[in-house]
């Protein structure tokens, strides 16, 4: 330290201060200036990032609001056509239920009018058939019997005491 103390020299010491302000005047005249406004742009930047960072959450919270809104009649709506389809295929399943029984009783309806008309059919051919024999074995009793006419009353009263009106 006494080296430095012995070998100052006030004109070295003078020039090197006025060197040392001129230095801080430039650098605060040109360099500062600059500086400040590089410093204060890159804040206003991220100041900027932040803001937008913000923004682009909200908006996806709104976006995501509005899918689980969706969504949510998407369901409604499904649940809706699903609900109206098993309406519809209740209704269609009744009426051909109702369809095919009326078809059915239709059927039976004309199956009983046939099974009907075959048996009136069958009970006239049996009644000819009978006739026709009745009056086949009257014929040949009463060629018989004519022979005879006490026979021919005791006939004519048995078949009377048998026959019976319909």
């Amino acid at each position: 330290m006494e080296q430095l103390l012995e070998n100052f020299s006030l004109d070295l010491f003078v020039k090197q201060t006025v060197l040392f302000l001129v230095l801080i005047f430039i650098m605060v005249k040109f360099a500062w200036k600059p500086i400040l406004k590089a410093l204060n742009d890159r804040e206003e930047g991220i100041k900027n990032a932040l803001d937008s960072a913000e923004e682009a959450k909200k908006q996806m919270q709104n976006i995501t609001a509005d899918n689980d809104r969706i969504l949510k009649e998407a369901r409604a709506e499904r649940e809706a056509m699903l609900k109206e389809a098993r309406e519809i295929k209740e209704k269609t399943i009744a009426d051909a239920k109702e369809e095919a029984k009326a078809q059915a009783d239709k059927l039976v309806k004309q199956a009983q009018e046939a099974f009907e008309t075959e048996k009136q059919a069958a009970i006239a051919e049996l009644k000819n058939q009978v006739a026709t024999l009745s009056v086949e074995i009257a014929e040949k009793v009463v060629r018989e019997e004519l022979s005879d006419e006490k026979k021919q009353l005791k006939l004519v009263e048995d078949m009377l005491g048998e026959a019976t009106l319909n």
